[in-house]
């Protein structure tokens, strides 16, 4: 009677144990537990899209091959639309935040700043693209660009500024520039003759390479943050 009253109690013990373990493995997000690719979705526009280039030189599958040979468990989501806008951003930020989901690329704003849009809008699309990705539990690398002169110095330090500023606002991971792997090059015009298409707005697939070896261990910072469990 005695034995098989302990043999009842180590197995409830054992049993308690497993319950706990379970409920603890189900309680860390399946992206943090090793083994699973953390899956992030790069919303953005022509330039995350992959404009004038071959399935596989864009700039999500070639930062996908990035992480991967650095042993960065990680899946992509293209979320680029050419020609988009902060804006139409913020349009589909819902249902790019999908349930699997565990971290996103924002990359807005370029084509806002070739047509000239108030900074202030821009700005304000890109809180509302943030904001949704807060309420989400979403870890958010937010990847700026810089505005030419042309429209004046109060637009460009308007544009410019709105990046870091929203970064900080909402404790999100910070890239300067989505271009500026290209734009630090010496030689401007040889750099447009190697590095760029045609239209001179978009990289070719060498210029794209250079972008992710830039932004590449950003985005791997953006995939230890999702399995630590988010920032500070």
């Amino acid at each position: 009677m005695a034995v098989s009253l302990l043999r009842r109690a180590a197995y409830g013990v054992r049993g308690a144990l497993s319950k706990a373990a379970l409920c603890l493995a189900l309680a860390v997000p399946a992206a943090a537990q090793e083994g699973n690719p953390v899956v992030i979705a790069a919303l953005g526009d022509s330039l995350t899209q992959g404009y004038g280039l071959s399935q596989d030189e864009g700039f999500v599958p070639q930062l996908e091959a990035w992480l991967a040979e650095r042993g960065v468990a990680a899946r992509l989501i293209n979320a680029g639309v050419s020609g988009d806008t902060t804006a139409g951003g913020l349009s589909r930020v819902d249902w790019t935040l999908g349930d699997e989901v565990d971290a996103m690329i924002v990359a807005l704003g370029g084509n806002d700043m070739l047509r000239g849009i108030d900074p202030a809008t821009s700005r304000a699309n890109l809180d509302g693209i943030l904001a949704r990705a807060e309420e989400a539990g979403v870890e958010v690398l937010l990847v700026g660009m810089s505005a030419p002169g042309n429209y004046g110095p109060d637009y460009k330090a308007a544009f410019d500024g709105m990046y870091p500023e929203l970064s900080e606002r909402y404790g999100t991971l910070y890239a300067d520039d989505f271009l500026g792997a290209l734009a630090d090059l010496p030689d401007r015009r040889q750099a447009m003759a190697d590095y760029m298409q045609p239209d001179g707005i978009h990289p070719n697939a060498d210029g794209v390479s250079l972008i992710v070896e830039d932004l590449g261990p950003e985005v791997a910072a953006l995939v230890e943050r999702v399995r630590d469990g988010g920032g500070d």
